[in-house]
């Protein structure tokens, strides 16, 4: 049991219920036409119900609470998830997936069970309602892979709008990132895709009304909140602060959080890069910058010419050297059995080679000098220019 605040006072339930994150509205409208909520016990029929003070407003037999402060996720939706609380089919949704610890929260926007890529999760409805309407202004940006032909010029003729089968759609901003080929002149094109209105299924009916299919669609950012490096099926809890800053205009000032830490936090996945960004206001990620060079025939839609021929021999690794980057040293000649190496003291940069050696010159023929007793050596003559040759060597 719980009493509404005064804040609360004389709001029509399905508003209550929202502010309460049940659900948005419009779907908050459709419980109540399946007989789903009561207040007091008594099942509502009609959406034009006001909740007093003091009313307990149930859900499927379970109690309503009041408000609680405004949070928002980052989610990354993989192929394969309804976005949807409930499937008759009994396939496998998103809320059915989320890891424990998450509030009851409702998604803002949705993506198709064959889409992939960011989708927020809030527990205010409200806030759900108002960020989904084109009214908001929040750019949604897609990166798209399709089958078939096209140009850069056949996709910027969307910036003025295209009407499918009756159903107008807004500006859209596609440009051609990639296109890849095969021999056989099937191709899928890479593009990535900026709209605001956010229309059911609008990326793929309106590429598949110029020629493309879709059969991968990936969503990287809704307004200032991106994918980042979110693993396929990884939460995030967007902070406070955040909240604070982005949304101080659509959340009301009794439902704000306060403080700057979050109340969840999951585990590192394997597939995520440790000190990831949070993903606000961040650049989303987009292709390797040598996957956005058109090959030739790519900017007019069309593949020119057959594949080269590769030449005998080409790509093939040259022969390495023996030993790899360096020389093996030839071994050293063998010493004789005993013998001593010689060891010089002279530095190795202040030996002499042949060519460098001082040139000798012959003894001028004379009488042998008397040998005697050595005395001091006479003082040196001081040398005087060279005269003649250096004697021949016998």
């Amino acid at each position: 049991m719980t009493a509404q605040d005064s804040s609360q006072q004389n709001d029509r339930v399905a508003k209550v219920l929202a502010r309460a994150g049940v659900a948005s509205r419009r779907e908050v409208e459709r419980l109540i036409e399946e007989g789903r909520v009561a207040i007091n016990g008594q099942t509502l029929t009609t959406p034009a119900v006001k909740v007093e003070p003091g009313d307990i407003v149930t859900v499927d037999g379970e109690v309503v609470g009041g408000p609680e402060p405004t949070r928002v996720f980052r989610y990354h939706k993989p192929v394969g998830l309804l976005t949807s609380h409930n499937d008759p089919a009994g396939r496998p949704t998103v809320f059915d997936t989320l890891p424990d610890g998450l509030p009851r929260v409702i998604s803002i926007g949705r993506l198709d069970i064959n889409s992939e890529g960011l989708l927020l999760l809030t527990n205010d409805g409200e806030l759900s309602r108002a960020l989904e309407l084109p009214s908001s202004g929040w750019v949604r940006r897609y990166r798209a892979r399709a089958f078939g032909y096209t140009t850069q010029e056949k996709l910027d003729r969307l910036k003025d709008g295209i009407t499918v089968e009756g159903v107008k759609y807004g500006a859209i901003d596609a440009h051609l990132d990639k296109a890849t080929g095969d021999r056989d002149g099937a191709r899928n094109v890479w593009i990535t895709v900026t709209l605001s209105e956010g229309k059911n299924r609008e990326v793929r009916r309106v590429l598949e009304a110029i020629g493309l299919k879709v059969n991968r669609l990936l969503r990287l950012s809704y307004g200032p909140f991106s994918l980042g490096t979110l693993a396929a099926g990884e939460v995030e809890e967007v902070g406070p602060r955040v909240i604070r800053e982005l949304l101080a205009d659509l959340v009301p000032a009794a439902n704000m959080p306060t403080g700057n830490a979050v109340q969840f936090r999951a585990a590192l996945s394997a597939g995520r890069r440790s000190g990831a960004e949070d993903g606000v206001g961040g650049a989303a990620p987009a292709a390797k910058p040598h996957r956005n060079v058109l090959r030739p025939g790519q900017e007019s839609g069309e593949l020119k010419g057959e594949r080269q021929a590769k030449k005998p021999g080409w790509a093939k690794a040259k022969p390495k050297k023996p030993g790899g980057l360096r020389t093996p040293k030839k071994a050293a000649p063998p010493t004789k059995a005993g013998a001593k190496k010689h060891w010089s003291e002279t530095p190795k940069g202040g030996r002499t080679t042949g060519a460098d050696k001082p040139r000798t010159f012959a003894k001028p023929s004379g009488p042998a000098k008397p040998a005697g007793p050595r005395g001091p050596r006479p003082a040196a003559a001081p040398k005087g220019p060279r005269s003649g040759g250096p004697a021949k060597r016998k």
